[in-house]
């Protein structure tokens, strides 16, 4: 007979980790499925941790190793495949992946968001030659030349500091006159004399010759364009959900699914942690809390 799991987890990042550490605790019968080879979600691409408490100022790479280490330690039956379908109704749900498909009593979603694009011409030729999402992945090949960020929360201005670190320079380009990242962010910003902040500003096109070369930016208020040349745009302007593979599952009008801190979907059996989750907040903290409590209300659900 084809094996039946209490609990298949979507995702392995904070969300998705605890999850599966908690449902072994509980003695369920975990399947934790992540489509990249290492678990750890977004914070792996984080340089630096510096509100995770305990653990002030770690590396983002060696929290999700950490959360990943702990994981195996528990034994939980992990894949490495890709979720395209699922069907979720009745009392056996079905996980279709590119590999195999999988059947269990309930399933939690936690395949959190990834970067919002900009949606500029230029964006998509030159992605991977001088367009980046992910300053701390490829900050690297741009040390000693001249960078941009765009955006003005916490990740766009952390991308910033850290690009600062090894660039000539780096503009900031922000649509607002002021920033929504935290206040110790923008003080470490503004004492970083190598980064110019382009306030008021918007990205139109980032232009190229085979590589980077420069991008074309508007200001939302007056109109005028300039170019500024560089070798690295840098683009930190938000997340999207992936929620794309799911359906008949409610979510808001950005398509973050909907559901309280129990962690509840509308359909029975089928539950949300993470960043996917519609809330306030999205920090490695509170996707801690959702998969301890969303463990929780599977045990109800299969008391």
């Amino acid at each position: 007979m084809e094996k039946i799991y209490d609990v298949i987890i979507t995702g392995a990042g904070p969300a998705g980790m605890t999850a599966a550490i908690y449902a072994k605790r509980a003695e369920l019968e975990t399947l934790l499925i992540e489509k990249n080879f290492m678990g750890g979600g977004q914070v792996l691409n984080t340089y630096e941790v510096d509100n995770y408490p305990g653990l002030p100022g770690i590396n983002g790479f060696d929290l999700g190793e950490k959360f990943s280490e702990h994981v195996d330690k528990m034994g939980v039956e992990r894949i490495s495949e890709e979720v395209v379908s699922m069907e979720l109704t009745g009392d056996v749900k079905k996980v279709v992946t590119d590999q195999g498909e999988y059947l269990s009593k309930t399933v939690i979603l936690a395949t959190g968001n990834s970067p919002r694009k900009l949606g500029v011409k230029g964006e998509e030729e030159f992605a991977g030659m001088g367009v980046s999402y992910c300053a701390t992945c490829d900050g690297a090949f741009f040390k000693g030349k001249i960078t941009a960020v765009s955006g003005g929360g916490d990740v766009a201005v952390e991308d910033a500091i850290f690009l600062a670190r090894g660039c000539e320079k780096v503009y900031l380009i922000h649509r607002r006159n002021e920033l929504r990242a935290a206040k110790s962010l923008q003080t470490a910003l503004f004492n970083t004399p190598n980064i110019e902040c382009v306030w008021d500003s918007v990205v139109t096109e980032i232009k190229g010759d085979g590589n980077v070369t420069g991008i074309t930016v508007k200001n939302v208020k007056t109109g005028e364009e300039k170019e500024i040349p560089l070798s690295g745009m840098f683009v930190a302007v938000g997340n999207e959900p992936n929620s794309s593979y799911i359906s008949d599952i409610k979510c808001d009008e950005k398509g973050y699914i909907l559901a309280g801190e129990d962690c509840k979907t509308n359909v029975p059996g089928v539950f949300v942690a993470g960043d996917l989750r519609s809330k306030r907040l999205r920090q490695i903290t509170t996707a801690v809390s959702d998969g301890a409590n969303v463990i929780t209300s599977v045990q109800d659900y299969l008391i």
